[in-house]
């Protein structure tokens, strides 16, 4: 009998979610997949392993002994596979990297120039992903680590079997159209109750960059005026240098796009952190750590200087 991955994985996951859509958030899938996936997985064993319950499903007496199992499965096929690399005595492999369009654009060149000069024996296979689908994408078996960005004010949900490498901190500035600085003094600290009667560009509230901004905004005591709701950062400093709006900017970001644009540093500290998120198991694959560190001297090198903090 074979019990293919990426099914025991949907079955994991809806022990925790105990719906099908919300099985379907975290993995990145449609309920109908998830549905499709726990079907497969019956037919398999010949027995059933859910069971509806209004809008819920519950595991039935099978369905929670497979889950146990499946749970040692897969983390048994990640630590075959991470001593094996071990026993082979090199750092080598083939890693898919999960990425967003800032990361691939300026922290992959440099990591994976000293990837290559290190361990040539690592191949690295990367495709892009929704950021705020990082974590679920490792989750789902679909990469092997992904970047991603963390909020304090709206944190990545947290999953025992995925774990979060952080490997830069940021701290926002505001992007502003060149020659409209607050007093006409470049780069003097700006709070958030004096920026918000500027008109905004950000991403939408329900993305957890979105959330993050609002959330910082109000407890300053203020509401962001968000006349233009746009997600691509190098877009949305575009519209900054055109005079459009103002915009949260880090140090990363600032890679993207300078012109036309002043950083002006905010009083109030807002962060966010470069993570990659990495199944806990594969943490272990040195491969995988020779990624995570040249992930991390990348992000360094990459991110350049930061705009600048207030007083």
């Amino acid at each position: 009998m074979e019990l293919p991955g990426v099914q025991l994985r949907t079955l994991l996951e809806l022990t925790r979610s105990r719906t099908m859509t919300a099985a379907a958030a975290a993995l990145g899938y449609t309920p109908g997949a998830v549905s499709q996936h726990i079907a497969a997985l019956e037919r398999t064993t010949g027995t059933e392993l859910v069971r509806r319950a209004g809008r819920r499903v519950e595991l039935t007496d099978a369905g929670r002994t497979l889950a146990v199992h499946a749970e040692r499965i897969l983390g048994a096929q990640a630590e075959a596979v991470a001593a094996l690399e071990r026993a082979r005595g090199e750092v080598g492999g083939r890693l898919r990297l999960g990425v967003f369009g800032t990361a691939a654009a300026v922290l992959l060149p440099p990591a994976l120039r000293r990837l290559a000069a290190r361990h040539p024996g690592v191949r690295v296979v990367s495709r892009e992903v929704d950021v705020d689908q990082a974590y679920a994408e490792v989750l789902a078996g679909r990469v092997d680590l992904a970047l991603g960005l963390d909020y304090p004010d709206a944190p990545l949900d947290r999953d025992g079997a995925v774990e979060l490498v952080r490997l830069r901190s940021e701290r926002f500035a505001l992007a502003v159209p060149a020659g409209r600085v607050p007093g006409g003094v470049a780069r003097a600290p700006l709070s958030l109750v004096e920026a918000a009667a500027y008109e905004w560009i950000l991403p939408a509230a329900g993305s957890y960059y979105g959330r993050a901004i609002r959330t910082a905004c109000r407890r300053a005591g203020c509401e962001p005026r968000v006349v233009h709701e746009v997600t691509d950062t190098a877009t949305s400093l575009a519209m900054v240098g055109a005079g459009l709006g103002v915009a949260p900017l880090t140090g990363l970001m600032l890679r993207l796009r300078s012109e036309g644009i002043v950083a002006v540093p905010l009083r109030e500290t807002v962060e966010r952190h470069v993570v990659v998120a990495v199944g806990r198991a594969a943490r272990a694959r040195p491969s995988v750590a020779a990624l995570i560190t040249a992930l991390r001297a990348g992000a360094e090198v990459g991110a350049g200087a930061e705009p600048g903090p207030g007083p």
